[in-house]
């Protein structure tokens, strides 16, 4: 039987802005199984990273019910949610988000360190190897090309080996050629690591590598398309 990882039931994200209170995600229900590729397409604003952040526990439901691995996400505290994070997901954005003041094995290795792993050094040098920057380890991002410094985001992203891995439009900054590099490593951890990849892209033929393409519009879920299914 096929084990859910992660589950929303009739989640809602209604956030302040400047004219007052604006509903981003309505109902979503949904279901994820372990091990599975989901792209979420859509138009802008159509609720794509709300979901992910969600997902992530970036964002907190403002109704309904989140769970990851087992743990409601609307139901636990924030250093409970950075330890849910920490110790069961990667996360990749659009920004690498990297430490300026640190290497590139640096950069890797400290969410290691954080959760407590002896071995932090080794296992980031080891990823690194692993997306093609074995020489490149010691450079710090200011030195690195987008597309090398978006190979450091996934070796820190990949380092705890998730369960989870969330990927927020990986490619928008960078060129088509080393996009598609990226997007080949990106499912190759997923491959590797057995992680769960759910993907935000604007790019329908990143949507179509996913083993299920979710569409959303408006804030709900329109289509739900498993790859299985057209087979």
């Amino acid at each position: 039987m096929t084990e859910t990882i992660l589950s929303l039931s009739d989640a809602e994200l209604t956030l302040d802005g400047n004219a007052g209170r604006v509903e981003i995600l309505k109902g979503i229900t949904l279901d994820i199984a372990r091990g599975e590729t989901v792209g979420l397409i859509g138009p802008s604003g159509s609720g794509k990273s709300s979901l992910l952040m969600l997902l992530g526990g970036l964002e907190r439901a403002t109704a309904g019910k989140v769970e990851v691995l087992g743990h409601d996400l609307t139901a636990l505290d924030e250093d409970a949610l950075a330890r849910v994070r920490r110790h069961h997901m990667g996360v990749v954005f659009q920004s690498f988000h990297l430490i300026p003041t640190m290497t590139a094995l640096e950069n890797v290795a400290t969410p290691l360190e954080l959760a407590g792993a002896a071995d932090a050094f080794e296992r980031a040098e080891a990823e690194l190897q692993a997306v093609g920057l074995g020489d490149r380890v010691h450079h710090y991002p200011a030195q690195l090309s987008g597309g090398e410094q978006q190979r450091v985001a996934l070796a820190r992203a990949a380092a705890p080996r998730p369960e989870l891995l969330l990927a927020d439009e990986p490619t928008g900054n960078l060129d088509g050629s080393t996009g598609a590099q990226i997007m080949d490593l990106l499912f190759d951890l997923n491959a590797r690591h057995g992680a769960t990849l759910v993907l935000v892209t604007h790019a329908p033929e990143l949507a179509d590598r996913c083993d299920r393409v979710i569409r959303l519009a408006d804030g709900r879920i329109g289509e739900d398309a498993r790859r299985e299914a057209a087979e």
